[in-house]
């Protein structure tokens, strides 16, 4: 058993015994299941949920801290960072690819597709909030040609961007981004 997951069960027992005792950082996303969910919280909230969770013992409380890594490793569980810029990367690569002219086959497999990615989601907050966004009306995933495609995907992007508090980005250049490159040649 990893040694994070040694403490967080750690830090679950005593929060089932009390629940005064949850020190959980704000930014640790709980699951469905009431656990720290890693999917949906980033590595730096991960990291600083483990420096400050704290164990109660017979006779006091003992701050767990993990030992220090000399450096960052690559082979871990992504968390909800990396897993939306790969996300992210897939979805406008497949607006990229997608057909300039689909049969309507493809527009029906591409809307089931993005209902059931809202579905399966790894990170049950992300998930929850796209279905949401999908069920408003103006929100209905445009299928019918790349560029209709394309910009829906960056409407897609730009509302989890400003939920998020970052830039929006300008669909009018969406292609350039993620098909053709920048015009100015940076790409090539």
């Amino acid at each position: 058993m990893a040694a994070s997951e040694s403490l967080l069960q750690e830090a679950q027992k005593s929060d089932s015994r009390d629940e005064h005792t949850r020190t959980f950082s704000k930014g640790v996303e709980l699951g469905p299941d009431g656990k720290p969910c890693r999917t949906c919280t980033s590595s730096s909230e991960w990291k600083a949920m483990f420096k400050s969770t704290k164990i109660p013992s017979k006779t006091a409380a003992t701050t767990l801290t993990p030992t220090p890594a000399v450096a960052e490793r690559t082979d871990c569980p992504p968390d909800i960072e990396q897993l939306g810029r790969a996300s992210w990367t897939l979805l406008h690569s497949i607006t990229a690819a997608y057909p300039s002219s689909p049969s309507l086959a493809k527009q029906t497999e591409t809307r089931n597709f993005l209902s059931l990615l809202s579905k399966l989601y790894p990170c049950h907050t992300c998930a929850s909030d796209f279905q949401t966004w999908l069920k408003e009306d103006q929100n209905a995933p445009r299928v019918s040609s790349r560029e209709e495609f394309g910009r829906w995907m960056c409407e897609a992007h730009n509302a989890v961007n400003v939920k998020l508090g970052k830039e929006r980005f300008d669909c009018d250049r969406w292609e350039e981004r993620w098909r053709t490159g920048w015009r100015e040649g940076g790409c090539d």
